[in-house]
């Protein structure tokens, strides 16, 4: 996240009654507008829908495919114990987006977990930055059946680069 930049915000339950999808109607336009270098803004989504709210649901999963199909930069999906997805668009790899996306995270100093394949490069990028592998599997609980590793950063290790 840029300090310097006009945070647009959604927090908290993810509820259509918030209408925070009406800035989806003009995607091209907030696409131009992140984009512009004079005027610089940013948007942050947090937040969940309730268990048996579809239609908040389905809201944040068009926020993430208009993240991962757009110019846009990138998306973190994070709670209080877990990063459960981090995507940078393969566009913006390599120019410190992916660290501000987790710096933002990890900024209240809590010790977090995430899983993340064993053949991946995300792996350097995250023991680049504190993270220890704590459990390895051969992939048969997870939906892909591949290989993974289960990462644990915790704030009294050392950690370059956050």
């Amino acid at each position: 996240m840029n300090p310097d930049a006009l945070t647009i915000g959604f927090a908290r339950r993810f509820a259509t009654y918030k209408r925070a999808p009406l800035i989806f109607q003009q995607f091209d336009n907030i696409v131009k507008l992140v984009r512009d270098k004079q005027r610089s803004v940013q948007f942050m989504f947090a937040g969940k829908a309730h268990p048996r709210d579809d239609d908040g649901k389905r809201f944040i999963q068009q926020i993430i495919h208009l993240s991962k199909n757009s110019e846009l930069a990138g998306y973190v999906v994070f709670t209080d114990d877990w990063i459960n997805q981090l995507y940078v668009h393969p566009a913006r790899h390599g120019q410190g987006v992916g660290s501000a996306l987790l710096e933002h995270v990890m900024a209240d100093q809590r010790p977090r977990r995430l899983w993340t394949f064993q053949q991946s490069r995300a792996r350097k990028f995250y023991e680049d930055r504190g993270f220890a592998a704590v459990k390895f599997t051969d992939g048969a609980g997870n939906e892909e059946k591949t290989p993974d590793v289960c990462y644990e950063w915790r704030p009294d290790r050392t950690c370059p680069g956050v």
